[in-house]
């Protein structure tokens, strides 16, 4: 998720007011009661609810093969259902796509490049980490998909950012940067609680709890012995790391002495420590063994292959007091209706606003009012993986205010000769300037910025290298959507029903960006439309 969700949810906030705003952080997953809501219990529909009353099941017409759609099929499916996908690209899974060798891509911008990782390399281009809360490990345990970890987070990666303090444009450990900015806050606040500051706040055993407390979190001390002098932090334990490491005999490991007060808080080093704290970030974290994509195509299975068209270009939706109408271009060009029961669409919003209906005016400013975010990614294959050899960093994220905004190191594949880095996963403006690229100069210019934070091995050893900006994305056009109110009427509208045609996506739930949120939405979809067939 984009770095700068501080910045988002102060601007929600001032233009949309405290609703506004929980619903953004509801999106961003900051919202524990919006969260725990989307992990209420589901029953999905069974084939004896049919049976069982008498009744006959339903056809059910499904828009887009991506991660909503496959749940909706494969969900309604289980009911018996006469579910058929309709999906633009010649894959199913949408932005969930792993890029392999031989692969190929055009983009919106006309360019075309083909993978060229050697077998076995891979780049999750959509999502790539599963928070162990999600329904999304319900699926994979439900479909067979094995997982391992997803290093989300390393003591051992780094940070760097630009500025003018004595660390700024420096690689720092984020171990390090982490003991020095708890060590001097944790300094400072002993500092003010001894000092009186927090009287008015805190008992005298609030006070000693507290000093107690800061002591051990920021790994304060006295060097002199002068009770005057104590509370310091000292900066010199193994918590920022060894520049030797302890070993045998005599060797003890010797830490570099902390950087100053000044340069650590002004540096503004510590500015992504929050990121692991995220209800939707925090460790553990997970990823199917051999890519991403193995999710969608275990729902492909679990659905049906013969039931998805694929090639299948959606130009018109209808609802008819019969039912539901599509009209769509097939995979050879030819203009085709399909028609069923009911109609289930998945599609993007943003790209859903573009495609004719009669659903009425309300329905496309609702589809209207959710706009794509621009992100993007480059892999870049090494035939040697140096961040392991020499570097010692086995999986995780390094940060940093350049371009780039982060750099990821693959979480499998320990100790093998290839690897695939994240070059680059970033947002915003900053995506849209890449995406104006050709590929051949995002290489150049991620592969610039990031020798600049892992000297020049970082350009050394690439075999193949292939980028996505998802603005550029056929079916796409953005990583994900953002609502201006997740409480106003338009997203209001695409919650309900709209004649015979129902709304799905993770657009259209509080955890906008993962598949959890697509797949609890279409279950929601799912659960709607059954309860209203069961009532007719």
């Amino acid at each position: 998720m984009p770095v700068s969700r501080r910045n988002f949810l102060r601007g929600v906030g001032a233009t949309g007011g405290a609703g506004a705003m929980f619903g953004a952080m509801g999106a961003l997953g900051l919202a524990p009661a919006a969260s725990a809501a989307e992990n209420a219990a589901f029953t999905p529909p069974r084939a004896s609810d049919f049976t069982l009353t008498g009744r006959s099941s339903r056809s059910v017409l499904v828009l887009g093969a991506g991660i909503a759609g496959l749940t909706t099929a494969y969900e309604l499916g289980k009911a018996g259902y006469r579910v058929t996908l309709l999906e633009g690209r010649h894959r199913p899974g949408g932005r969930n796509w792993t890029v392999r060798g031989g692969d190929t891509e055009t983009d919106l911008n006309g360019e075309t490049q083909r993978v060229r990782f050697a077998e076995g390399q891979y780049m999750n281009a959509g999502p790539a980490r599963i928070p162990q809360h999600h329904v999304t490990l319900d699926y994979c345990r439900e479909l067979g998909v094995a997982i391992e970890p997803f290093v989300n987070q390393n003591a051992d990666a780094l940070l760097y950012y630009t500025g003018d303090t004595a660390i700024s444009g420096t690689a720092v450990r984020h171990r390090a940067a982490k003991a020095d900015v708890y060590g001097y806050v944790s300094e400072l606040l002993a500092k003010a609680t001894n000092a009186g500051a927090l009287d008015g706040e805190l008992s005298g055993d609030d006070k000693e709890a507290l000093v107690e407390f800061l002591r051990d979190f920021g790994d304060l001390g006295n060097s002199t012995g002068d009770p005057a002098a104590a509370d310091l932090y000292l900066g010199g334990s193994g918590r920022r790391g060894f520049d030797v490491a302890p070993g045998a005999g005599l060797q003890a490991g010797s830490v570099s002495p902390a950087p100053g007060l000044h340069d650590v808080i002004a540096s503004g080093i510590g500015r992504e420590f929050s990121f692991e704290f995220g209800w939707d970030q925090a460790v553990m974290m997970f990823q199917p063994v051999g890519g991403m994509d193995r999710i969608a195509y275990a729902l492909e299975k679990a659905v049906g292959p013969a039931k998805i068209r694929y090639g299948a270009e959606v130009t018109a939706i209808r609802t008819t007091p019969a039912g539901g109408e599509v009209d769509y271009v097939d995979a050879r060009g030819a203009t085709r209706t399909a028609t069923a029961d009911f109609v289930v669409n998945t599609i993007p919003p943003h790209i859903a606003a573009r495609i004719p209906h009669n659903l009425g005016l309300g329905v496309t400013t609702a589809l209207q009012a959710a706009t794509g975010s621009p992100t993007g990614k480059i892999g870049l294959e090494y035939s040697r993986r140096w961040w392991e050899e020499d570097m010692r960093i086995y999986g995780g994220i390094t940060n940093t205010d350049l371009d780039l905004a982060h750099v990821w190191y693959p979480s499998s594949g320990f100790h093998t000769d290839r690897g695939v880095v994240v070059g680059y996963y970033n947002y915003g403006q900053t995506a849209l300037d890449y995406a104006a690229l050709p590929h051949a100069e995002r290489r150049e210019r991620a592969v610039k910025n990031g020798a600049l934070i892992h000297g020049d091995v970082y350009g050394e050893d690439i075999a193949s290298s292939f980028s996505v900006s998802w603005s550029a994305t056929k079916y796409s056009e953005g990583g994900w959507v953002d609502w201006t109110s997740q409480t106003g009427p338009e997203y209001a509208t695409l919650l309900a029903p709209q004649g015979n045609v129902y709304f799905a996506g993770d657009h259209l739930s509080h955890a906008i960006a993962w598949q959890h949120g697509a797949m609890t939405s279409a279950r929601a979809a799912v659960t709607a439309l059954h309860q209203r067939v069961m009532s007719s």
